[in-house]
């Protein structure tokens, strides 16, 4: 299953979470809010989101361990 980590540019928590990602070996996408106005409003500040590919939230601001493990 490939993830969704909905971010921006120079952000530290954003960057944070996608080595996290990285050093686990997770295939994830990374997605800029910034570049669509409907992403944008919808994560506002409050990034980053990382998602499974059918859109559900896994986690916010911080990775969250047991969720990945839940991930088939």
């Amino acid at each position: 299953m490939r993830l969704r980590l909905y971010g921006r540019r120079h952000c530290p928590l954003c960057e944070e979470m996608a080595h996290a990602l990285r050093l686990r070996g997770v295939a994830f996408e990374e997605i800029d809010v910034d570049g669509s106005p409907e992403l944008k409003e919808r994560y506002g500040r409050v990034v980053p989101v990382l998602t499974s590919a059918d859109g559900r939230e896994l986690c916010r601001t911080r990775l969250d361990e047991a969720a990945l493990r839940q991930i088939p």
